[in-house]
This record gives structure tokens, C-alpha cells and sequence, in this order.
């Protein structure tokens, strides 16, 4: 019989860890646990079964993140909770949610550490009390801020919540129109000390990237890091406003000393972790690339995660 438990392409079966029928292909589990699950037919699997501890833990974080939680621990056992890791330092500055919600088409979303002890929350995971009470125990969050209209689901209970004010573009703002807080124009605006926000209309009217400290960039869906190409992509397959928009923000963008940045945080796609000169130079050449894009029918499943 051939064995098949290191074979990268062949999915577990059985009384395994699995990823069941409900997987909608959002690559979070992939992020998460490398090695372990990998897409396979449209889809993620489960290619290999846990060797160790770490293992088990990268498991844990895919399936706490996984918004249809489709992964799954072999029958009979039960998520550990104490093995649920979000939020997820990233750095000392920034944490990962998890939980990533349904309502948000499975966004990722983060917390980020200001000077004063505060945070801001940028997207938003799940609704929950007891996350909320997990995520504010880490320092009190100032604000709530949402990259554009598809992720802005939960952000008024989570602001509400925190006390927090609520932030859109005016673009997007029939999606959260309780806002409290209104970008307009393309004009970058500083939310609070350190943080920045970029309108960049392209995917949705209401785009808009956040950047934090010279360093962070939580791009929401207007740009990501693809394992694929290895470079930092637009998602031009799924752009709902305009393709010819997000090339004119991408190119507003080169040279701006306030949209430096090292770390690529996006809602959907991977993270990554770059020089300032790098991520400068790939930028740049994101910007001349899109300008040669043209408008083309959605299509989710030729995404280059």
C-alpha cells in the first residue's frame, strides 16, 4: 500500500484532522498552517496529520480562524480552546483576530497597539462578547476602522461596544451609515497619532488603506502578498468599482513618504513582512502593472493566492 501521509497533493481522510464540505477556498487555513493544509481541488485539505505539539497549535489557529470552521479534529475530540491563539501577536505592535466572520466573507482583521496603551481595530472578526472582552483586555480600543464596504459588517457593535468611533469612506458609507466618522475625497486623513488613512477607490468607492507608524499597511482588499507570484497583487478578477480607479490611487501613492510601509496586512491574501525599499519598489511596479489591467468579469475561483 503507498503511503501517502508527507505527500503534499493528497488530502487525509478518515478518522483524521479534515477540512469539511462547507470550505469556500478563502485561503485563511492556508496561511495559517503551511504544510498542513493545502488547496486541493478547488479547495483546502488537510495534506498532512499533526507530528507534534506545534503542529497541533498551527491546526488550532487555522480552524479558530476558519470563518465556516470547516476544520476539523479527528471524531470525537473537540477544539482545545486553550489552544485558540487570537488575538495573535504578529509583532509587538499588531495582533491577528482570528474568528474571521462569514458577514465579512472571511476577512481577516487586527488589532494594533498605539504608544498611549490604546488600539485600533482595523476590519473586524466575528461578533462576539467574549472576544470583545479578550480583545480589550489587551488596552482600550480608540477606533474601528473599516477598509471598505464588504468588511464592515460587526463594526458598529464592536465600536459600540469599546466605546470606540466607528470609521468609513463616504463611498461606502450606505454599508456602515451609522458611522461616526466620514472620510471624503482621496485625501489622506491621520485617525490618530501614527495612523494614517489612504482612500485608495479601486476595489469598492469606498477603499481605503490604513497605514500605522510608517511601517504597517493594512491594505483591506485593494492590494496582498501572493504566495503564487511571489509579489504584491491586486485582486483584479474581484474588483467591484473600477479596475482604471485602482490604478489611478496605486499611482497617487509612489513616493509618499506617509504610505511607507514594511509590513502588508490585507483582508484577504497573505502577509508579509518586507523592507521599507522593498515594499517601495514593488509598489511601484504593482502601480505600472495595474495600469495596464482592464476591466474583467468577476470571477473568484482564478484568485492567485
Amino acid at each position: 500500500m503507498t503511503d501517502t501521509s508527507t505527500d503534499p497533493d493528497t488530502p487525509t481522510t478518515g478518522a483524521e484532522w479534515h477540512v469539511d464540505e462547507r470550505c469556500t477556498d478563502c485561503d485563511v487555513s492556508r496561511q495559517l498552517a503551511p504544510g498542513l493544509i493545502a488547496a486541493v481541488g478547488g479547495r483546502s485539505a488537510v495534506v498532512r496529520q499533526p507530528r507534534d505539539a506545534a503542529d497541533e497549535q498551527r491546526l488550532h489557529a487555522a480552524a479558530f480562524a476558519c470563518h465556516t470552521r470547516s476544520v476539523r479534529p479527528p471524531p470525537g475530540r473537540r477544539l482545545d480552546p486553550e489552544l485558540d491563539p487570537y488575538p495573535m501577536p504578529l509583532d509587538a505592535t499588531v495582533r491577528l483576530c482570528g474568528h474571521n466572520a462569514p458577514t465579512t466573507a472571511a476577512a481577516n482583521s487586527y488589532l494594533v497597539r498605539r504608544p498611549s496603551g490604546s488600539q485600533v481595530m482595523v476590519d473586524t472578526p466575528r461578533w462576539s462578547e467574549a472576544l470583545a472582552v479578550r480583545f480589550e483586555a489587551l488596552g482600550p480600543v480608540s477606533d474601528v476602522l473599516l477598509t471598505h464596504r464588504d468588511h464592515a459588517a460587526h463594526g458598529r457593535a464592536y465600536a459600540d461596544r469599546f466605546g470606540a468611533r466607528l470609521w468609513i469612506h463616504e463611498g461606502d458609507l450606505d454599508a456602515a451609515p451609522d458611522a461616526d466618522q466620514v472620510l471624503r475625497g482621496t485625501g489622506a486623513v491621520e485617525i490618530t497619532d501614527g495612523v494614517v488613512a489612504h482612500p485608495l477607490p479601486g476595489h469598492t468607492r469606498g477603499s481605503v488603506v490604513y497605514v500605522a507608524d510608517e511601517r504597517y499597511c493594512f491594505s483591506g482588499d485593494s492590494f496582498y502578498w501572493s504566495r503564487t507570484t511571489g509579489d504584491i497583487e491586486v485582486v483584479e478578477n474581484v474588483t467591484w468599482y473600477s479596475i482604471e480607479e485602482l490604478a489611478a490611487s496605486l499611482a497617487r501613492t509612489v513616493g509618499v513618504d506617509a504610505f511607507r510601509f514594511e509590513w502588508l496586512l490585507p483582508g484577504h491574501g497573505d502577509r508579509n513582512h518586507l523592507t521599507a525599499a522593498e515594499a517601495d519598489r514593488r509598489m511601484r511596479a504593482l502601480a505600472i502593472r495595474t495600469a495596464a489591467l482592464r476591466p474583467r468579469p468577476v470571477d473568484f475561483t482564478v484568485t492567485r493566492w
